[in-house]
């Protein structure tokens, strides 16, 4: 089933935590122990995210990070597609044997193009979800009452 990476999990566990205090430096040890996630790990994605430009770091006393751009312009998408990759639902969209159309199945598959517009429905919905979004108690993802989710099961 599609699911997210703990290193996915976490960074936006952390860029949310930052979008609810724009403009706020927040160390990493507040973060970890506020969502009692490990430290280590939440440290190397954050740094990860650093470089990729998703944040600013700054060091000393009053170190950690802050967003680089605000909240509503960085989507969830974005951030899992720099900490995982485009997530995947059948195996004939993540193998790379299955990639490559080497698959005996394709031509009759009865799943894969159903199973594509699932997870092009999912990742739409995640590229138009921002930190904001997330970082906002109200957000719901009731696709029926919320215009910018067309997307229906």
């Amino acid at each position: 089933m599609l699911q997210l990476t703990k290193r996915a999990e976490y960074g936006l566990i952390a860029l949310t935590h930052l979008a609810g205090r724009e403009g706020v430096v927040t160390s990493v040890r507040e973060i970890a122990e506020h969502y009692a996630v490990p430290r280590r790990l939440l440290a190397e994605v954050l740094k990860e995210l650093c470089r990729t430009g998703h944040v600013i770091s700054q060091r000393g006393a009053n170190g950690g990070y802050s967003l680089s751009r605000p909240a509503g312009s960085i989507t969830l998408g974005e951030v899992v597609a720099t900490l995982e990759g485009q997530p995947s639902i059948a195996s004939c969209e993540s193998l790379p044997i299955f990639r490559s159309e080497s698959c005996d199945v394709a031509p009759r598959c009865p799943i894969r193009s159903p199973m594509q517009r699932i997870r092009t429905g999912i990742w739409n919905m995640m590229e138009r979800t921002t930190l904001r979004d997330l970082a906002d108690p109200s957000f719901e993802l009731n696709p029926g009452a919320n215009k910018r989710f067309p997307f229906s099961a």
